[in-house]
C-alpha cells in the first residue's frame, strides 16, 4: 500500500493508541477511546469500527495500578498508523483473535467493529473491507490462544518457520525482562519474587548465575501449576518435556510456557 506523501505542517508520525473498554464521559458512551497522557484524559472515540490494514500483532507488558499487565497490541495500516491495545485476556481480544485466525491473507483491508456487550464488556466483529462480510468462528474453550497467536503472527510476517511471541522490549537488563514478562504472564506475585530475590542476596535476576534464574522460572511456573495437576511430579514432567526441552531445542520460552500453561488449563478442565 502506496500512500501519497503530503508536504507540509503536520502531526508527528506517531501512531493513534485506541483503548478498549466501554464508558461515559460528559453524557457521551464509548465502546473505545483515546487517551491524552498530559491532561490526564479520555477522549470518546464515537465511530465503532476502524478499516485498515492488520501490519503486526504483539504482546506489551505495561503497568497498571502497580502491577503488570499482558496487553494486547492489534496494529493497523490506515490514514494514520493505530494500535488497538486491550488486555490479553478481554472478549474483545478473544473476539478479534478467534475471526484473524481464518484470515490467510493479510494484504486485504479489514473492517475491526468494537461492539458493546453486557457488564462494561466489548466484543469484537471483523469484516471484509471488500465484500463487507462478517468473518466468524465458533467458540470453543479448548482453544490454544498461544497457537493462534503465533498462526497469525507467521501469517502477518509472511515466515513459515515457528513465530516467537512479540513482546515489545524494555530498556532493561534481558534477564530482569524475562523474569518480568514470565511473572507477568503466569501473573505470579512480585513480592514473591522480590522475596526469592533477598535470599539469594540480590534485588535484581540480571545479578545472578543464569542457572538460578532458571530455577527462578521453575519456580514461578511450577508454582502457577499446583493446582493444574493431580501431582507436583506430574506438573514438573510436563514443564521439563514442554519448556526446558522445547527451549533447549530452539522454542521461544515464553511461547512455551504459554503453550505449556494452555494444555494444563485444557487436561484440568476436561478432567472436571
Amino acid at each position: 500500500m502506496t500512500a501519497e506523501i503530503k508536504l507540509g505542517l503536520c502531526n508527528p508520525p506517531e501512531p493513534i493508541y485506541l483503548y478498549v473498554n466501554q464508558g461515559e464521559v460528559d453524557g457521551e458512551s464509548y465502546v473505545w477511546y483515546k487517551f491524552n497522557i498530559s491532561q490526564d484524559k479520555k477522549i470518546p472515540v464515537t465511530q465503532r469500527a476502524l478499516t485498515g490494514y492488520l501490519s503486526e500483532l504483539r504482546l506489551t507488558t505495561k503497568e497498571f495500578k502497580g502491577k503488570d499487565n499482558l496487553k494486547l497490541d492489534i496494529v493497523v495500516s490506515a490514514d494514520e498508523l493505530y494500535v488497538i491495545r486491550t488486555g490479553v485476556e478481554t472478549n474483545f481480544a478473544k473476539s478479534f483473535l478467534l475471526a484473524a485466525s481464518l484470515i490467510q491473507d493479510f494484504s486485504k483491508p479489514l473492517i475491526i467493529v468494537a461492539n458493546a456487550g453486557d457488564e462494561n464488556t466489548v466484543f469484537c466483529n471483523l469484516y471484509d473491507a471488500v465484500t463487507k462480510t462478517k468473518i466468524y468462528r465458533e467458540w470453543s474453550r479448548d482453544l490454544d490462544w498461544a497457537t493462534i497467536i503465533h498462526n497469525i503472527q507467521c501469517r502477518l510476517s509472511g515466515n513459515s518457520s515457528t513465530p516467537k511471541l512479540s513482546v515489545v522490549p524494555q530498556p532493561v537488563h534481558p534477564q530482569d525482562l524475562r523474569i518480568k514478562n514470565i511473572r507477568t504472564l503466569l501473573d505470579y506475585p512480585l513480592d514473591l519474587v522480590k522475596e526469592w530475590l533477598e535470599f539469594q542476596d540480590v534485588d535484581r535476576p540480571s545479578l545472578l548465575h543464569i542457572s538460578k534464574i532458571n530455577e527462578l522460572v521453575k519456580t514461578m511456573c511450577l508454582a502457577w501449576a499446583a493446582d493444574k495437576c493431580e501431582s507436583p511430579n506430574e506438573a514438573e514432567s510436563l514443564y521439563q518435556k514442554h519448556v526446558v526441552d522445547a527451549v533447549a531445542n530452539g522454542a521461544d520460552e515464553l511461547t512455551a510456557i504459554n503453550g505449556w500453561m494452555q494444555q494444563l488449563q485444557s487436561a484440568k478442565a476436561g478432567a472436571v
